[in-house]
């Protein structure tokens, strides 16, 4: 198989791994890969997975990226704020949360953490169409009850004001319904007392 074939034959995989391309070469040799690589036609992500270098990336590329190099998990925490408009600032690691070990991938695109979750709170997500691809983000409210349950330092009115949270934002584009749902379904009495804190402080800013 040339490298030309593969790129026709994945041109529908924004990112690619060995398994996908063992599915369409049974037998395929790795090595190939490594020489594909020193040759500049590809480039390694992580371990197993790759795009190919005239790949363009931007944000909604890497997010697709995060949810399939590690599974299952969705984006949420500070890079989902971020989409949002509730946080100012840039966020160089794409976040995620997992049902599985917390882990760090540093990569040539960028890094990808994922933060560990109890399997019953893998819940709360959409899915965003981009181009022909999906990727899974965390809706709204559970963006920020992922961020406060992982984060379980931020509970006082200074800890509130040093996030620069944009209340305004929050305050048009939240469902209060939606979020005390989601919250009853984490059955944590700090959580919930933080996070009402929390509404009553953006409330009233």
């Amino acid at each position: 198989m040339t490298i030309l074939t593969l790129k026709s034959l994945l041109k529908d995989y924004p990112v690619f791994s060995v398994n996908d391309i063992s599915k369409i070469e049974p037998g395929f040799h790795r090595q190939r890969l490594v020489e594909w690589q020193n040759k500049g036609y590809i480039k390694k992500i992580v371990d197993k997975f790759y795009v190919f270098i005239d790949t363009e990336m931007n944000e909604e590329l890497l997010y697709i990226i995060s949810n399939r190099i590690y599974q299952p998990s969705y984006i949420s925490l500070e890079t989902a704020l971020r989409y949002y408009s509730l946080i100012p600032e840039s966020v160089y690691t794409v976040t995620a949360v997992s049902s599985k070990r917390t882990y760090l991938f540093n990569s040539v695109v960028a890094n990808f953490q994922y933060r560990k979750i109890k399997p019953g709170l893998i819940f709360g997500y959409k899915a965003i169409q981009h181009k022909n691809y999906t990727y899974k983000i965390a809706e709204i409210e559970k963006a920020v009850l992922d961020y406060f349950y992982l984060n379980p330092q931020i509970k006082t009115k200074e800890h509130f004001e040093e996030l620069r949270f944009n209340s305004s934002e929050f305050l048009e584009n939240y469902s209060n319904e939606k979020l005390m749902k989601y919250l009853e379904m984490f059955s944590n009495k700090s959580l919930s007392k933080r996070i009402n804190n929390f509404i009553s402080f953006v409330s009233n800013v």
